[in-house]
């Protein structure tokens, strides 16, 4: 057996053994919405405009017990779904929470994910969250799920950052040396770990992390288990993921989590610094961003096959020409004060709520709504760099 396969094996037992997210099964839909699982907001995201097509073909690579699948399922009424796992017994409890939750167009396989090839579609949205970091070979299961994108398809991937994880690396390599030979038996790998913990003092530096951040999940075993005793981990730095992004061949659309990486918000006072960090190469601007806030525990990121049109809306004729509708990931609406599409609060004037509303009421142009509302253009592209409008181009493209 390669190592490449001996490792792959050992996720296998771990994922057989604690079937993962351990998430409760629902006898109805998910509550919420994940923005990111949405195709229409994932789209527009990383475009600035409403996709074309809502029937479209999306792959959950790496789904696991499919939490993640039964959201794609029930935010993409019209789209066709399909999720594969390593894990046999992850793949089982997939089935039954979307049977459980009336998740239908759907498709789940027992499948590796260097072995996507095999499947008969190519996708327009592939969703690969927490798996490549544990891949004996990354690099080989990017490229695999990249031949499987239709041009002008998106990604998103999640992944490990190793700033934010050092206490859980210290961790991870202080129980596998306490567990010996016996890194395969991973019931007692959590008996031995919730030891471990209980014996460190309170003041231990892997005790308070783990109690500051992780204490909440890691009450579940599987939890734990995913954790501190992974067989195999990948944790990344800006350096290292753009090497991983590149050996893609896709495109760097962006980071899904924005506000991380505004540097404002941790020199904003020092004018001299915020000039020098503006005027880096992107990928040292980022790079600075990790390392003056290393708390960051992930990346989160989308990827794109070209060709990929952006629309800004900077031309006034276009804008005025376009279509608008309220974004479908809004929590509160209709009301003033809502949750935006990241769980953020969101106060609106009064001008901009009747807007909104306008577009909700009326399939008219943004020229025609300001005009009846006496509501500028600058407010309009307000209301689009929150995310809280769609547009469709007056020419599809």
């Amino acid at each position: 057996m390669t190592d490449r396969s001996q490792i792959s094996a050992a996720v296998r037992q771990l994922y057989n053994t604690y079937p993962f997210p351990p998430e409760p099964l629902l006898d109805v839909p998910p509550p919420g919405y994940n923005w990111r699982w949405h195709w229409q907001a994932a789209y527009n995201f990383c475009t600035g405009r409403k996709p074309l097509r809502d029937d479209v073909q999306i792959l959950d690579a790496g789904c696991g017990t499919g939490v993640g699948t039964e959201y794609l399922v029930h935010l993409n009424p019209q789209a066709q779904v399909t999720g594969i796992d390593l894990s046999e017994e992850a793949i089982t409890v997939a089935r039954e929470r979307c049977r459980r939750s009336g998740a239908q167009r759907v498709t789940l396989q027992n499948l590796s994910l260097y072995d996507v090839d095999q499947l008969d579609s190519r996708f327009d949205y592939i969703n690969c969250v927490g798996v490549l970091h544990h891949l004996p070979d990354p690099v080989a299961g990017i490229q695999a799920l990249a031949r499987q994108l239709k041009p002008g398809g998106l990604m998103h991937v999640f992944v490990y950052a190793e700033l934010g994880r050092r206490e859980i690396y210290l961790a991870q390599q202080a129980l596998a040396l306490l567990q010996g030979g016996d890194r395969d038996n991973f019931k007692e790998g959590v008996r031995l770990g919730r030891q471990l913990f209980q014996a460190l003092p309170d003041s231990n530096r892997l005790v308070v992390e783990d109690k500051r951040r992780w204490s909440l999940e890691n009450h579940r075993d599987a939890n734990f288990a995913d954790m501190y005793l992974h067989p195999q981990e990948v944790d990344y730095n800006i350096e290292t993921l753009f090497e991983l992004i590149d050996a893609s061949g896709l495109s760097f659309v962006g980071f899904s989590n924005p506000a991380y990486w505004q540097i404002e918000r941790l020199i904003g006072s020092d004018a001299e610094l915020l000039a020098r960090s503006q005027q880096l190469p992107e990928r040292d601007y980022y790079r600075l961003v990790e390392l003056l806030d290393p708390e960051l525990t992930h990346y989160e990121f989308f990827l794109s096959r070209p060709p990929l049109e952006h629309w800004n809306w900077q031309d006034d004729e276009a804008l005025r020409q376009a279509i608008p509708e309220i974004h479908p990931c809004l929590q509160g609406w209709p009301s003033q004060s809502l949750f935006n599409y990241d769980y953020q609060i969101v106060d609106l004037s009064e001008a901009e709520f009747a807007f909104m509303q306008a577009c909700e009421r009326q399939q008219t142009t943004v020229g025609d709504l300001c005009e009846q509302l006496g509501f500028d253009l600058d407010r309009v592209r307000s209301l689009l760099r929150q995310q809280l409008l769609l547009l469709t181009p007056a020419i599809a493209t």
